[in-house]
């Protein structure tokens, strides 16, 4: 790939992403969003977050595939179980960090 054919997808994809962030304050700008949307629109950030961090707990690395040896899987499980009982942020990384660590120590 060229240079100025970088440049040139570089740029529509910026437009193109303005354009699709403009349109949401173009339309919803001047009026209030409907109330299913709102409570929709209250669940992407977890969404993405989860879409993110699920498939590298999973796979656990470079070799794809569920592994009995994949200790990021048993400290993102214990992760989730912090996460279920405290609900604090701190915590929950404290756990996951924490026994993910010990599990590679012991191992």
């Amino acid at each position: 790939m060229s240079e100025s054919t970088a440049w040139l997808v570089i740029a529509v994809i910026g437009a193109g992403t303005f354009a699709f962030r403009f349109s949401g304050i173009r339309f919803f700008g001047a009026r209030s969003m409907p109330e299913p949307l709102l409570r929709a629109l209250r669940y992407v950030p977890a969404a993405v977050i989860a879409a993110i961090v699920a498939p590298a707990i999973v796979h656990g690395g470079p070799d794809p595939g569920f592994d009995t040896d994949n200790v990021r899987l048993f400290a993102g499980l214990i992760a989730a179980a912090v996460a279920w009982t405290s609900r604090s942020v701190l915590l929950i990384l404290a756990a996951g960090m924490g026994s993910l660590w010990l599990i590679e120590w012991a191992l």
